[in-house]
């Protein structure tokens, strides 16, 4: 216990991973520290997306879109691999928001953000638009706007192997048990009995940051918080271009359809208040049915409940405002500073701001810390996205070329969960059987070696949802196969 860390951060999540990265990247010493998996709670339960938000705009939410869109660029050069552009179709139907309505928002959406990358939007015409064809006769118009799609879980865990490539200690499966003031530093008790010094405490800790503040910390919590649920269903592809959808629902709310695992549809989200343990939530019946009428609605082809084959569910732990409906929360983030020895707490947030939410965590901090660096992360790649952002099929073809004997769907996949780390991962192999058994889908051992060592899954839960995301495609029995070589690797 002689290393008295600069940071010690609760919360192994998009934001507490951001936090790590940026202050290990300046020269702090940080200690990072996730009671379950890396990204295994709201981190890995989102819609995936990287975007500004467009419903925000009705809520006034200016500053928040404008940070978002101008972000949404900034990560997309920094993980080409994770990250992509998408064209975002949405139709329009009398009885919904006005026609002038959306296209002034839309064009407000083009602008406030300083976009340099992207696409503006288009106007289309679904009598002769492949768009328009899994949608209903009477649906006619719509437009077509930029946005991008994100590997949530991976994003995560590369951002914290960036961190740890910084120096940064990260242990996940880790609980900090209790938080106390000794000579003027925190003094920690982690769970299976590890003791560690800290100057500050940064506690990101999601839906569960006011517990950490109240049974670890021990004050009082600053800011209320609003727990609210989303819910997402995922069923057998719906449309066979690679456009996802962004729909108008009965209620006011808005419902995305997105091509999800090339076989899939991603449906989502909802938006519930929630009460009790994050870690229990679930999706109910009721949200599967109001996201199977939210597309059915749209839609030729009626999605029904006996459709999905797989759902999940996050907590998100929103600002609350006051809002009177759930959707209407703000998703802006709050950053409270408390307390000697010092408390940085993290309220609200979302996956699109959390590196500039990082920057002003350190803003905060920067006092504290007077020989910090400066600001570092908005020109950084993440690991494996050393690469021009149109280069991911130049990428794929060369892993082709220097490992001949890949079926080309499987470079593919790994070019785009590894990017220029691939090779690394692939190493000196001359065959197939170089690279081991395969698991299932085209999930090899070295490649669950590498997750093994270089981002930390320590279960087949940790490879197949948020690593790899090939959960979707493995058998039963394939899946206790995975399981068992982890036991046999403990």
């Amino acid at each position: 216990m002689s290393q008295v860390f600069d940071l010690a951060i609760v919360g192994g999540g998009i934001n507490g991973a951001g936090i790590a990265r940026d202050a290990a990247g300046r020269g702090l010493s940080v200690l990072l520290m996730e009671q379950g998996d890396l990204a295994s709670a709201t981190s890995s339960a989102s819609t995936k997306l990287i975007h500004g938000g467009l419903r925000y705009l009705e809520y006034r939410e200016f500053r928040l879109v404008r940070e978002s869109l101008t972000e949404r660029e900034v990560l997309l050069r920094a993980a080409p691999d994770i990250i992509h552009p998408l064209r975002f179709v949405l139709p329009y139907r009398v009885g919904g928001r006005p026609w002038w309505m959306l296209r002034s928002g839309l064009f407000l959406y083009d602008h406030i953000g300083g976009r340099r990358i992207l696409p503006p939007t288009r106007t289309l015409n679904f009598r002769i638009d492949p768009a328009g064809e899994p949608l209903q006769d009477n649906i006619a118009r719509g437009f077509e706007y930029s946005d991008c799609w994100a590997d949530d879980a991976r994003l995560v865990v590369l951002t914290v192997r960036d961190a740890a490539d910084h120096g940064a200690d990260i242990r996940p499966r880790t609980r900090c048990e209790t938080a106390r003031a000794e000579d003027g530093l925190w003094a920690l008790r982690l769970s299976g009995g590890a003791e560690e010094r800290a100057r500050v405490l940064v506690n990101a800790a999601g839906p569960y940051v006011s517990r950490v503040l109240s049974d670890v910390v021990g004050q009082t919590d600053p800011v209320r918080i609003r727990l609210v649920k989303g819910s997402h269903i995922v069923v057998k592809r719906l449309f066979a271009h690679d456009r996802p959808y962004i729909l108008q629902n009965h209620d006011g709310r808005v419902c995305f359809a997105i091509p999800y695992q090339t076989n899939f549809t991603l449906i989502g989200t909802t938006d519930e208040d929630y009460e009790g343990d994050p870690a229990e939530a679930t999706i109910s019946a009721g949200e599967i049915e109001y996201l199977c009428r939210a597309v059915s609605a749209w839609f030729r082809h009626p999605v029904a409940p006996a459709d999905v084959v797989w759902t999940y569910t996050g907590v998100r732990p929103l600002r609350d405002d006051g809002a009177t409906a759930a959707q209407e929360a703000t998703r802006d983030y709050v950053l409270e500073l408390t307390g000697t020895p010092p408390v940085l707490s993290v309220f609200g947030g979302k996956l699109t701001t959390f590196r500039r939410l990082a920057e002003a965590a350190m803003d905060r901090l920067a006092p504290l810390f007077p020989g910090m660096a400066s600001r570092w992360t908005a020109n950084a790649h993440l690991p494996g996205g050393d690469f021009p952002r149109d280069g991911l099929p130049a990428l794929r073809d060369g892993l082709v070329r220097r490992y001949p004997f890949l079926p080309a769907a499987m470079a593919a996949r790994l070019a785009q969960a590894y990017g220029t780390c691939a090779p690394a991962v692939l190493g000196d192999a001359g065959s197939m059987a170089d690279l081991g058994g395969v698991f299932g889908a085209d999930l090899t051992e070295r490649e669950v070696d590498w997750l093994k060592r270089q981002e930390w899954a320590r279960t087949a839960e940790d490879v197949l949802w948020r690593r790899t995301k090939l959960g979707l495609r493995f058998a039963p029995e394939e899946v206790n196969v995975l399981e068992r070589s982890f036991a046999g690797s403990s």
